[in-house]
């Protein structure tokens, strides 16, 4: 009960910066004039690599579902696209200063070589590391966006793309897309996401998927995160049972959590985004949303859960107070669990995840706005968890996973973090359960989506822009 009268205090007392910004009409279509971008091009370094990457090209692919004219760009960054997470920067830039982001954007559309970062190069291959020089070997090329991968002792691998397909490569390169799989919401950051095995999959052919589930309700299209058990045979899914649903269904299309992860005990661990409902979702204990959940296979709760035994609580949370997990990883060797928290502008996190703690999201943060304005002005507070480490500025950190493997011995135990915004991997150095140092690796990789090491001792990564994945191999 503590721990509920804890929220409610916090989350009634706590006042967010955070407001709607009203709707703005574009009467006439703003001038795209020729223009020094170098103002434009550090706006759209300190207010829109976070979501959108570094680099120019990262607009190239996009499917303009608002528009892709200068009148249609302006009033998305001005007015903000509130179901897809992003928000108004009516007062972060005057009118002037969108003008030359639109036409900023637009050059880079026509011209996208033109906006690479300058110096910068796709990362050598082989790629020099402290301890390894490292060899980038594509398996599985030309896909849309990758988002999660699983390697079996054999080599065969399974992947999802967000779209909402799973496939299945065999040993012998064969792909095979699986049917059965769940409808998905792909909108925004929803669709198909993580796709978890059982640890005996070998045995009892059980496979885990999370994803994006939509209803409408009165004309509105509303989604959630939700997991499902399967059983494949052949090219097909049977025996689909939903394990767990995230409630409230919300509007939005992003901050879905999704990643999924065994314990020792065969528990499964669920993260789940707040859904941009961050002053409703973290800090409550009534909702599914901002926390990292533990269920057994089946979907009933294990006796010990913290919350077990309290009441008008959900029975699965493991933990709150998270914004949107992108990286859920066991280290096998201490069966200690970690997370990589994606923040907002600033702020991303590493933490050790703990039952029954809260990790803070909004009341604390490293972060500000997207726009630049203030989500709080704490980055501390007691009773609130402290991040193993965090990242300023933002790397929009993504999949991770511990190095267990003998093909890379002088990585084990260390942590690898994937950036979506940086391109590159973060070798985190743990020393116990502090973090002693961080190696950035393979810079411009790409835009790195999932990172697993396969039971066949390697490690792959899904890399977005281009679609791939590749496995590492130590060069030598």
């Amino acid at each position: 009960m503590r721990y509920i009268l804890f929220v409610l205090f916090i989350s009634a007392t706590f006042v967010f910066c955070k407001t709607k910004a009203p709707i703005v009409e574009v009467t006439e279509t703003p001038a795209v004039a020729a223009v020094d971008f170098t103002s434009a091009e550090k706006n759209h370094k300190n207010y829109c690599s976070g979501c959108h990457g570094e680099q120019m090209q990262a607009f190239v692919d996009r499917q303009w579902k608002h528009g892709s004219e200068a009148s249609q760009i302006f009033a998305s960054i001005k007015n903000g696209i509130t179901v897809d997470g992003m928000p108004s920067y009516d007062t972060t830039f005057t009118d002037e200063e969108v003008n030359e982001l639109v036409a900023y954007i637009q050059t880079g559309i026509a011209n996208v070589d033109k906006y690479k970062p300058s110096g910068e190069k796709l990362a050598e291959n082989p790629s020099p590391t402290e301890e390894y020089s490292i060899l980038v070997e594509p398996v599985v090329t030309d896909l849309e966006v990758p988002w999660s991968i699983q390697v079996l002792k054999d080599g065969t691998m399974f992947y999802t793309e967000r779209k909402g397909t799973l496939t299945m490569v065999k040993p012998d390169q064969t792909k095979v897309e699986i049917k059965g799989v769940p409808a998905v919401r792909n909108r925004g950051q929803g669709g198909l996401l993580e796709v978890e095995l059982h640890p005996n999959f070998t045995s009892n052919k059980m496979l885990f998927l999370s994803y994006s589930k939509m209803k409408t309700v009165d004309g509105r299209d509303l989604s959630t995160t939700a997991v499902i058990s399967a059983i494949l045979q052949g090219d097909e899914l049977t025996q689909v049972k939903e394990i767990f649903e995230a409630l409230p269904y919300r509007p939005t299309t992003h901050h879905y959590g999704c990643k999924l992860e065994f314990d020792k005990n065969g528990y499964l661990f669920i993260s789940v985004g707040e859904r941009g409902f961050e002053k409703e979702n973290p800090q409550f204990l009534d909702n599914h949303g901002g926390k990292i959940h533990r269920i057994k296979i089946d979907g009933s709760i294990p006796e010990d859960n913290p919350f077990v035994n309290a009441h008008n609580v959900v029975k699965s949370i493991y933990c709150f107070g998270n914004r949107n997990p992108q990286g859920l990883a066991l280290n096998p060797m201490t069966g200690d669990l970690w997370e990589n928290e994606h923040g907002p502008r600033g702020g991303d996190e590493v933490n050790l995840i703990l039952p029954g703690k809260n990790y803070g999201w909004p009341v604390i943060s490293y972060g500000i706005n997207y726009n630049g304005t203030t989500i709080t002005n704490l980055t501390e507070l007691e009773g609130m968890e402290q991040p193993a480490t965090y990242y300023v500025p933002s790397i929009a950190a993504s999949g991770m996973v511990f190095v267990t493997s003998d093909k890379f011995a002088k990585w084990k135990g260390n942590l690898l973090v994937g950036s979506l915004r940086f391109n590159y991997i973060d070798r985190v150095v743990l020393n116990g359960k502090k973090v002693e140092k961080r190696e950035i690796m393979l810079k411009n990789v790409g835009r790195l989506r999932d990172i697993h090491q396969g039971k066949d001792g390697y490690i792959y990564i899904a890399t977005e822009r281009p679609g791939t994945i590749s496995r590492l191999k130590v060069n030598g």
